[in-house]
């Protein structure tokens, strides 16, 4: 199967939508994040898209979706991974809104 790096550009727009998505939410997340932060998210994304190449492939040889011969679009594998960032910042943020109380209390 071959390689192909000519697609169509709306496979720019989703990958960019997810990437600024990202962007977005972890600036508005964080102040600023630390070397932990990160490592955490480089392992959930090459995770995400482990899984995702897994299907991918898995469709593939049982016939579930093809490509055209020699027409395997390369951009859905980091697609896949900006997708998987703007996961993670999505489950984190909604994390932070789930355990901060409704009622802050100003009694000390």
């Amino acid at each position: 199967m071959e390689l192909v790096f000519n697609f169509n550009s709306s496979w720019y727009i989703v990958f960019f939508g997810f990437i600024s998505s990202w962007v977005v939410m972890m600036l508005l997340r964080h102040k600023n994040f630390g070397k932990k932060e990160l490592v955490e998210q480089v392992f959930v994304g090459v995770g995400g898209l482990t899984t995702c190449v897994l299907m991918e492939l898995f469709a593939i040889s049982t016939g579930l979706w093809g490509y055209p011969t020699g027409n395997w679009p390369v951009i859905l594998w980091p697609t896949y991974f900006a997708g998987t960032l703007f996961g993670y910042q999505l489950f984190r943020s909604i994390e932070i809104v789930l355990h901060r109380p409704i009622f802050k209390s100003n009694v000390r």
